[in-house]
């Protein structure tokens, strides 16, 4: 016993004198060990914490919340959730009070989008159900009146005239009204369709494969202010990128989903982070966004860590205030994570 005692007087005594010296001695330091000494104390940047007010009242999630939008000129935050008997799609203000809930024509919701102008508020929903309007994505207002239909309603396929689906996705609509669809969530499709604002495809990648431009599970898809599109490959442990006018293949990062694929991709308003999802291992990253020209390599700024086995599976990012609004299927909730201070005040610049 006494020798143990000694051991660990010892240890802490060479603890000790590490700090000392590399507090008051560190340019005397062997390169190697300088280096070791300050990454191995070095605390990684927080740039996102949790909003435990949001929503203000969370009983509204009654089934599997698979997706989330954020209408950021209005100030709105959709989810979708799955289930029996439950309102299928919800909707809060971006403070946490929830406003309403409809139920209409939605099968199985998988990914949502709300894309508002001055003049109109769009949903778009991706449903993946077998019933009479799955295997489609269709345009809402926001009160839930259905606007538009895509694909073959009930029939999933891999037809371009008439257009059809099977398991879409998610889908991302610019404000030029052009629309980019990622269909395959395990079904007969993996591929990338661009379409115009009068729904005539303009381009697409549709094969499955791990070469370039090629996909195994196409989950979800954003486009940066730089005109690129990225994709998270998710069967494939990574993001491609494509530029958004020609469909050209720019490149892919596949160096940061060693562990596991990317299941949501999202821009920060100051184009500056492309945040993503992991399901399995219930995290966030956030990666730096390359410069014009260059895609490089994934390198990652920040990660947020949630809790086990809440399963992030898509989210959406507020255009005005930067908050991360998260679709959790294992936890049956959405959670928002707002920008702290310092890292805040830089979406103004």
């Amino acid at each position: 016993m006494a020798r143990f005692w000694v051991c660990v007087a010892g240890a802490g005594f060479f603890l000790a004198f590490l700090v000392f010296h590399s507090r008051f001695c560190a340019s005397r330091l062997p390169l190697h060990l300088h280096l070791a000494f300050k990454i191995s104390w070095r605390a990684e940047e927080a740039l996102y914490r949790l909003d435990v007010d949001w929503p203000k009242y969370s009983e509204y999630f009654t089934g599997a919340t698979f997706c989330v939008a954020v209408d950021s000129l209005n100030g709105l935050v959709y989810v979708a959730q799955r289930g029996d008997n439950i309102p299928k799609v919800l909707v809060f203000t971006e403070d946490g009070y929830f406003l309403r809930a409809w139920n209409y024509t939605v099968d199985t919701p998988h990914g949502i989008f709300a894309a508002s102008t001055p003049h109109e508020q769009s949903v778009w929903i991706t449903d993946v159900g077998s019933g009479l309007y799955g295997h489609t994505i269709k345009k809402y207002n926001s009160f839930g009146d259905l606007v538009q239909v895509l694909g073959t309603p009930g029939k999933k396929g891999t037809g371009l005239n008439p257009l059809q689906f099977d398991n879409p996705a998610e889908l991302y609509v610019e404000d030029t009204g052009d629309i980019y669809i990622v269909d395959g969530d395990g079904g007969l499709n993996n591929r990338l369709i661009k379409l115009s604002q009068d729904f005539m495809i303009l381009w697409l990648h549709g094969e499955n494969g791990t070469g370039p431009a090629k996909f195994s599970i196409p989950h979800s898809v954003t486009v940066d202010s730089d005109g690129r599109v990225w994709v998270a490959d998710r069967g494939n442990k990574r993001i491609q990128v494509f530029d958004k006018d020609t469909g050209e293949w720019l490149g892919a990062w596949n160096n940061c989903f060693a562990e596991e694929g990317p299941s949501a991709v999202r821009f920060t308003p100051d184009g500056k982070h492309l945040i993503v999802a992991q399901l399995r291992l219930s995290r966030l990253l956030l990666l730096a966004a390359p410069p014009v020209g260059s895609i490089g390599a994934c390198s990652v700024t920040s990660t947020i860590q949630l809790a086990g086995q809440v399963s992030p599976h898509l989210l959406d990012v507020s255009g005005k205030t930067g908050a991360i609004y998260v679709a959790e299927i294992g936890a049956k909730q959405v959670q928002k994570y707002v920008p702290v201070n310092s890292y805040f005040s830089s979406f103004g610049s």
